[in-house]
């Protein structure tokens, strides 16, 4: 929001909202870029208020409707969330209803990878060119902890040396969404193979523990245009369709985890529910709503739904004897 300095007749309170938003810890740039389009929309319309009403927040609405329904439903998000904090201290202040998301129509299905596909991505990552060079092992280990982990390819590619701890079998996301730090475990084989590849990285420059973990072959970090343009050539060379409207993503990665967690538990007889929350933590939600965006009803995991629920029904569900019709 550097771009525009808040001046309309709401910056005071404005300003103080994003303070206080940063004071839980977030940096709450992107809202308060969002916050600062609408500051400009009140001094452009010339609207000198002293609160919000319903005919300045509907008026706001009508200039957004070029945008696309995410964009234009983030921007009237974060004036909800204004809305709410500024009625905490003035009754008249008008609060509007929650914006609708985009339509299922306009949402990206997600593409959940089956087990034989990635190995087909991580062997197509192997074979990278040039010969013998780091990098082919660079995308096999990025794809594979990316699979294993369902961390975000921001998080993986702002990983440094140190956030490696091979002995305790676990990662530091030190720069996770909204800047929330966590730990993530990673199973043995990951383990391993993240280990292989730091004793391979560290015969290149720069060896720092603050260094990337993930250099291109200038050894400079990883680029994430760079990467997704990588990833959808593997996606063609291991035969998986890229036709679709949006066409698999390197994000859909995370889904396919989250989905294939689930169906572990289901098969391990585990309790789903219970362990939900687990699940939501380990991928940086802050709740359980957050994480149910990546549960996906695939076949397989419709098929031990089913199979948990005939199992319930038949254990708990028993008929009455002797009742009269």
């Amino acid at each position: 929001m550097s771009a525009w300095k808040l001046c309309s007749t709401l910056a005071a309170p404005i300003a103080t909202f994003i303070a206080l938003r940063r004071l839980s810890g977030t940096d709450y740039n992107s809202q308060a870029q969002l916050l600062g389009y609408f500051d400009r929309f009140l001094v452009d319309a010339h609207l000198n208020i002293s609160r919000l009403t319903r005919e300045v927040t509907d008026r706001y609405q009508q200039t957004l409707m070029r945008l696309a329904p995410r964009s234009r439903c983030n921007r009237l998000c974060v004036v909800k969330q204004l809305a709410e904090y500024l009625a905490r201290t003035d009754a008249l202040s008008y609060v509007p209803d929650s914006p609708r998301g985009p339509s299922s129509r306009a949402a990206h299905t997600p593409y959940i990878y089956s087990l034989s596909q990635m190995r087909s991505l991580l062997n197509a990552a192997s074979d990278l060119p040039p010969p013998d060079s780091l990098r082919p092992q660079t995308y096999r280990t990025l794809l594979g902890l990316l699979y294993s982990t369902g961390i975000r390819i921001g998080e993986a590619c702002a990983l440094r040396l140190q956030d490696v701890h091979g002995d305790e079998q676990r990662l530091y996301i030190a720069a996770g969404k909204f800047r929330k730090a966590r730990w993530v475990s990673m199973s043995d084989s990951t383990c391993r193979a993240v280990q292989q590849y730091v004793d391979r990285r560290l015969h290149r420059r720069p060896r720092a523990l603050d260094s990337p973990l993930f250099i291109n072959e200038r050894d400079r970090p990883l680029h994430h245009a760079t990467v997704n343009q990588t990833f959808h050539r593997l996606l063609q060379r291991s035969g998986i369709p890229t036709h679709t409207p949006n066409g698999p993503r390197i994000h859909d990665l995370r889904h396919t985890f989250a989905v294939h967690r689930l169906l572990a538990w289901y098969r391990d007889r585990a309790d789903v529910n219970a362990r939900l929350p687990w699940l939501a933590t380990y991928m940086g939600h802050v709740n359980i709503q957050s994480t149910q965006v990546y549960l996906h009803a695939t076949p397989e995991l419709i098929e031990h739904v089913d199979r948990r629920f005939h199992q319930h029904y038949l254990q708990h569900v028993k008929p009455i004897k002797g009742t009269q019709r």
